[in-house]
């Protein structure tokens, strides 16, 4: 393995004319420049170049304290620091086997003019793009500060066509709009979801923000170990060219955030590619998150699970009690025997304990966290569990409700703990209608889900799952910023419109929604979307109740083949097979993919695609539990266009022969008259073979390369 590099750069020496500085900065390779300087208004600035071509035009620097003002004009410069690193590290799980930490760093240390307050600037230049934040360092008589603005900028080349989803400072469960930046308006989003409380920016977008620039380059602006701080959107400025970060306010308390001397922001990043797939195999994120803190990390497993959850989105059971309930011991033990029959880890259930019924979503003060419904025995089901070989994967839904949960936390962890559970999936259903806080008079407030408040439950809650051996999928959540190197007991999220959008209740997810999500909400990390529904006959027409398809049939938008490639082309160490059982034993043809596909990789690499039209991507398998390590997966998924699409293998090992397993749209599939058409066939390939794939309109196809014997 490379051995760790680091290099202590020669003071980087500046000079020029009057008090003005300019000093350019490069990358690994010299693929990405940057030029900070201070401009003729004297405000720290910056550009940055790709392969010898723009990218950011001049973007002013700064960030604005309550007690002492912006900082970033009428700043002294006093030193420069560098280094280069090249650190392999071995992530616990995840796309790639080994990822490489290549980057030059820069550090510049400021003081104020107006007020002799200190302030570092960093920059981490990578091969494929930059990652900046600021720097509270400690300083005499500066303790507490309240940050009220920051004013980072990304000033395009370019109306660059944009692919984005609005400042909506409690959901990111929104379609993506393509339009050019200067057409961004918040307006053109679809409300029927929304409350009437949630607020957006009308013409302000959150990250990642993937673009395409008129000559091909895409773009990512994103930010990476959000942690003690609100959350970065986008304000598209008049000029409708540049962008600058906007954090998402406190409800309870008017700040942007409040932190205490040393600090440091989160870094806010612009990833650049030639194709697109180079924005997915990008490691620029994690790379900027610091190291796993986590001392024991045995009990952090990847895996695959089933669950008692679709039945309810469909209406064949229910959350709360009654006749209905899905979560009963009986059932449970029921698709326990299923998931060891077919090999799964676990087996999710949702609704067992108390605070269910009724407005379970306004009802958020009742849940209990401990407390289980009397048809659910919650130590004889861990109990049955562990005598088949399959773990309860607990569920933790607070409707919003964050002092409530706070108050129970610690006591359901341990419940889990004792009874074997590992993995919790975590709610918080609100409807727009943001987070419930008590204040400090016990007063009920609300909060938004991306404030530094609500930021900084998230972390306490995954580090407080650690202390008791337990891993996190939350749902309704912030975005992904990397923070899976750091805790890697946060194995998965949600944070975008997942399978539940096609259940009948809502507009369903469109055909170009998973080549969308590949290349926007995908680049910032692993989501829980729960793929693998088998039957798409249980859905009824619009009543005209959703703004979508009056009379149209409320059922996903996808052929069969497409939910199996889902599994490869949306990455999670976890996944759903997130249909009915008996779906499952209908076809245990097509199930075998789910079977065999795994959830942890050595290497991954996106081979086509265009953003929201179709994706290609091919992971080798981990060496991990019944997987080898030595087969490669393939997915592909296209929108509504019917495509054929030329498929080399040269991502197989030369000289070896793979049986391929094919599991491909049938010769009339459509997601609309024939969703089930797919055809399962084998053939032997070697690395010299051209595979041709044709993918049904919003259809798919998934394979499974297996090396044969020597």
């Amino acid at each position: 393995m490379k051995k760790a590099f680091l290099l202590l750069l020669p003071l980087i020496m500046f000079s020029c004319g009057g008090e003005k500085f300019s000093i350019t900065l490069t990358s690994p390779k010299e693929a990405v420049s940057v030029q900070l300087y201070e401009n003729s208004e004297s405000q720290l600035a910056y550009t940055m170049n790709f392969q010898g071509n723009p990218v950011l035009l001049e973007s002013t620097l700064g960030i604005e304290l309550r007690e002492y003002g912006l900082l970033g004009k009428e700043m002294e410069l006093l030193r420069v620091d560098s280094a280069r690193n090249t650190r392999p590290w071995n992530p616990l799980w995840g796309e790639d086997g080994i990822v490489i930490d290549d980057h030059k760093a820069y550090t510049f240390y400021f003081r104020s003019k107006k007020n002799d307050l200190l302030i570092n600037v960093h920059f981490k230049l990578f091969a494929d793009g930059i990652g900046f934040k600021y720097e509270f360092p400690p300083q005499e008589g500066v303790d507490e500060l309240i940050i009220d603005d920051e004013f980072s900028q990304f000033k395009l080349t370019g109306d660059h066509t944009a692919w984005w989803i609005p400042a909506d400072y409690d959901s990111y469960e929104h379609l993506y709009k393509t339009t050019k930046v200067s057409e961004i308006d918040s307006s053109l989003v679809d409300s029927s979801l929304l409350a009437a409380s949630t607020i957006m920016e009308r013409h302000a977008v959150n990250t990642p923000l993937t673009m395409q620039t008129a000559s091909g380059l895409h773009i990512s602006i994103h930010e990476a170990s959000l942690t003690n701080y609100s959350e970065m959107t986008l304000r598209v400025e008049d000029d409708k060219r540049t962008l600058t970060s906007s954090l998402v306010p406190s409800q309870l308390n008017g700040w942007k955030a409040k932190v205490n001397a040393p600090f440091s922001t989160p870094w806010r990043t612009v990833q650049v590619a030639e194709k697109a797939g180079g924005l997915i195999e990008s490691k620029l994120i994690v790379n900027l998150n610091e190291p796993n803190k986590l001392e024991n990390t045995d009990w952090i497993k990847p895996g695959k699970y089933i669950g008692i959850w679709w039945g309810m989105h469909i209406d064949e059971y229910t959350w709360g009690s009654g006749d209905k309930h899905g979560a009963t011991t009986q059932r449970t033990k029921q698709y326990m025997d299923f998931a060891a029959k077919h090999g799964f880890d676990g087996v999710l259930v949702e609704g067992w304990n108390k605070g269910w019924d009724g407005d379970w979503i306004a009802n958020s003060e009742l849940f209990s966290f401990t407390e289980s419904y009397p048809d659910f025995d919650i130590e004889a089901v861990t109990s049955y569990g562990e005598k088949v070989g399959v773990k309860l994967i607990g569920h933790h839904e607070t409707s919003g409700g964050i002092t409530n949960y706070e108050a129970q936390m610690e006591d359901g962890f341990a419940l889990y703990n004792k009874l074997g559970v590992s993995q919790i999936k975590t709610g918080y259903v609100a409807h727009g209608q943001s987070l419930k806080v008590r204040d400090d008079n016990n007063v009920l407030r609300y909060e938004y889900t991306d404030s530094q408040e609500v930021v900084n439950h998230f972390i306490k809650n995954v580090t407080t799952a650690a202390k008791y051996q337990l891993s996190i999928n939350t749902h309704e959540s912030v975005k992904d910023t990397g923070l899976r190197r750091t805790y890697p007991n946060w194995i998965s999220r949600e944070s975008a419109r997942g399978q539940e959008y096609n259940s009948g209740w809502a507009a369903p997810n469109p055909p170009n929604h998973i080549p969308m999500l590949a290349f926007t909400r995908m680049l910032a990390g692993p989501m829980d979307f729960t793929p693998g529904i088998f039957n798409f006959d249980y859905v009824r027409k619009n009543d005209g109740g959703i703004e979508w398809g009056k009379g149209e049939v409320m059922r996903p938008q996808t052929t069969l083949a497409k939910q199996l490639a889902q599994y490869v082309v949306l990455y999670s160490p976890i996944q759903m097979a997130a249909d009915l059982p008996r779906n499952y034993e209908n076809n245990l043809p097509a199930f075998q993919f789910i079977k065999d596909v795994p959830t942890d990789w050595s290497h991954s690499k996106a081979l086509q695609g265009e953003v929201g039209e179709y994706i290609v991507m091919a992971r080798k398998a981990s060496k991990h539990k019944s997987f080898s390590g030595n087969d490669w997966y393939v997915g592909a998924i296209t929108n509504e266009e019917p495509r054929e699409l030329s498929l080399p293998l040269t991502f197989l090992e030369e000289g070896q022969q793979y049986e391929a397993q094919f599991y491909l749209d049938g010769e009339k599939a459509h997601w609309k008259a024939n969703p089930y058409a797919m055809n399962i066939e084998k053939k032997v390939v070697t690395s010299a073979d051209v595979l041709s794939l044709k993918l049904a309109p919003s259809g798919g196809g998934a394979i499974r390369f297996k090396l044969l014997s020597q």
